[in-house]
């Protein structure tokens, strides 16, 4: 070879050689985090390679080393935990010409219990959660984030831990589902919330109409969940009222609804009324993506929960009523005995129940499966294809199944009919 193609090839190869072997850092780098309960936060880990993601997350008590390492810098017999998949909130997301990993960083109570048990003990009272990443052109690669133990008050990052939403009354508290006779008012209604840090919680109450599209889950989390380019992005619904509070660093607050004249009850059908958290700015818990700040205050690690109501004439909320009595999970519409038009999309809803983790719903001609979809938890609907039925007076019958974390059954539906004309 001459002496100018070796010097080319060794051009070309010092040319394909990236800037960058992987994932390159995390912001913020350390947060303070509850000592005794739940914490969450917002992470940036900036610049992650084309192919690069995220396969594995953990806390432990003492690490080799902070930043970025080739290794897996926890110690042997100092882990306390792995992120349960269902906290899992991490999306790639694009901030200018970087790829980054937006990372929701939901501390279990159990985790924080041991480190603080570690440190009573005579350890460190810092843990660190550390992110395994793979795909990249470097190898696999490790980031640690310093946990230091507060008291969740006004030193840590505004997030919300718990959300419970309801009327006010007593009228159907033991019912899965608010029923209102139409066109009378509904009672008021008020949402608990259970939170770390301090600082400006800002939202609105919407309310999805029943012929509006169901909200998926990402449509129910919070703003400051979501990656910066994915904000202002889902779904929006009647706005019957806003809010705007300062949180003081007590951990609770009640955020009441609008006035209930504002709740629509002139349509029969099931409405759902959600809370919209927007993001705001919170020292403690803005995240640096490279190519700006992200602000972060009103994070959380779950969806929103949405609020139920019926509205229908006397007799057809009896009707409901009594199929509320004798089964353990709810359907909706369509109606026993409805008649659909062939060739047309029908949607499938009902009311989900708590111990839920996804819906397996099923639909039969006789004894033969037509068709069988799994639905994610606070996704209480299906959207069934025009094919289930080609035929006129086709009989289908259709039904629930709840299923929960472990794969067990915790509720199943009556069945309902169809008929296709």
């Amino acid at each position: 070879m001459k002496m100018y193609d070796k010097f080319l090839l060794i051009l070309l190869c010092l040319v394909a050689i990236p800037d960058s072997y992987a994932v390159t850092g995390v912001n913020p780098s350390g947060v303070n985090v509850r000592h005794n309960g739940a914490s969450t936060v917002f992470l940036t880990f900036q610049d992650l390679d084309a192919n690069e993601v995220a396969a594995d997350a953990f806390w432990c008590g003492e690490v080799t080393a902070t930043g970025v390492s080739a290794t897996n810098p926890c110690v042997s017999g100092t882990v306390f935990g792995h992120l349960p998949v269902r906290n899992n909130r991490s999306q790639i997301s694009t901030a200018g010409s970087f790829r980054n990993l937006t990372d929701i960083m939901t501390i279990p109570a159990s985790v924080t219990r041991r480190a603080f048990q570690a440190a009573i003990n005579g350890s460190n009272s810092d843990f660190f959660y550390v992110r395994k990443f793979t795909g990249g052109v470097g190898g696999d690669r490790y980031v640690t984030v310093t946990c230091r133990m507060a008291g969740g008050g006004a030193r840590t990052p505004l997030a919300l831990l718990d959300v419970r939403v309801g009327f006010l009354d007593d009228k159907g508290s033991k019912d899965p589902i608010y029923l209102i006779e139409r066109g009378k008012k509904a009672s008021d209604f008020a949402a608990t919330v259970l939170y770390n840090g301090t600082g400006r919680l800002k939202g609105r109450w919407e309310v999805k109409l029943p012929n509006d599209p169901e909200p998926t889950t990402s449509d129910l989390l919070t703003e400051a969940t979501l990656p910066i380019e994915k904000r202002g992005l889902q779904k929006r619904y009647l706005v019957i009222g806003r809010f705007d509070m300062f949180l003081n660093p007590t951990g609770k607050v009640i955020i009441p609804g609008p006035d209930a004249s504002k709740i629509p009850v002139h349509i029969d059908g099931l409405y759902k009324i959600l809370l919209r958290i927007e993001a705001t700015r919170d020292k403690e818990g803005n995240s640096n993506t490279g190519a700006g700040t992200v602000v972060s205050g009103g994070v959380a690690g779950f969806p929103m929960p949405v609020l139920r109501y019926y509205v229908g004439t006397h007799e057809k909320l009896q009707k409901v009523r009594r199929d509320i009595s004798v089964n353990d999970l709810l359907l909706m519409l369509p109606q026993d005995n409805d008649t659909i038009q062939v060739g047309q999309s029908v949607e499938f809803s009902w009311v989900g129940v708590a111990e839920a983790e996804l819906y397996r719903i099923e639909i039969y001609n006789g004894e033969k499966l037509v068709a069988s979809a799994i639905v994610p938890k606070g996704q209480d609907n299906y959207m069934a294809p025009p094919w289930v039925s080609k035929e006129k007076n086709t009989h289908l019958q259709w039904s629930v199944i709840a299923i929960d974390a472990n794969g067990d059954e915790v509720a199943r539906s009556n069945s309902r009919k169809l008929l296709f004309k």
